[in-house]
């Protein structure tokens, strides 16, 4: 049994939680995933069954797609709205105006600091596991690429967005550097990743759904 399913993964499951009910549906142990999505992140998420692991790499370097939600108000020690609230803002000086003024400015090559609950390694440990003990180490900004930002919806405190991206880019950061430039605070209360390359949401499938049925072939290209 090889193959990879496109899963629309639900709010509040990690991605492991994710492999291991495909381990238990598909009765297989070799199961992984492309590409982490967050418990707060619902969308698409790629699994590898079989021998199809070791495309691993195939899949995260593709261009992703991601629908969020910035909310502005208050930053939080996580960049979204399941961490501790840190600090509060007053946004009743931003505009619409504002708004697309600072998301021109982040077409292209910028470079972003990891957020400490991501899965970087430092040191060899995640960075996310120092992140539980409380403990924050530093990080050396990485360079990604902003291909599109688009806004989708303003109602204050809300601003929703699109954004097509390169890989290694984190959204919660963005949102926590747009609030900034919108001279604010706010963090990420809602993300769907609407495609990764060319796996598209709309062909995914869910999780009860998933059986051997919907394994599909996947060569490099």
């Amino acid at each position: 049994m090889e193959g990879i399913l496109v899963i629309n993964k639900p709010r509040d499951f990690t991605s492991h939680d994710v492999v291991n009910v495909v381990r238990r549906r598909l009765k297989i142990k070799k199961v992984g995933h492309a590409g982490t999505l967050d418990p707060l992140a619902t969308g698409v998420l790629i699994i590898l069954v079989g021998s199809a692991t070791k495309l691993f790499k195939t899949f995260t370097d593709f261009d992703k797609v991601y629908e969020a939600t910035l909310t502005l108000g208050a930053v939080t020690d996580t960049g979204d709205s399941y961490g501790r609230i840190i600090e509060k803002f007053s946004y009743e000086g931003v505009s619409l105006e504002n708004v697309k003024s600072v998301f021109s400015s982040f077409i292209g090559k910028i470079s972003q600091v990891p957020p400490m609950v991501s899965a970087v390694k430092y040191k060899g440990k995640p960075l996310y596991k120092l992140a539980r003990r409380g403990i924050e180490v530093p990080r050396s900004p990485r360079e990604i690429t902003i291909h599109s930002l688009k806004l989708l919806s303003f109602s204050l405190p809300d601003i929703v967005f699109e954004v097509k991206c390169s890989k290694g880019t984190y959204v919660r950061t963005l949102g926590e550097d747009i609030a900034k430039g919108l001279n604010c605070g706010g963090c990420i209360s809602s993300i769907k990743r609407i495609s990764i390359g060319p796996f598209d949401i709309k062909k995914s499938i869910s999780l009860e759904e998933v059986n051997e049925s919907h394994l599909q072939l996947w060569k490099r290209p």
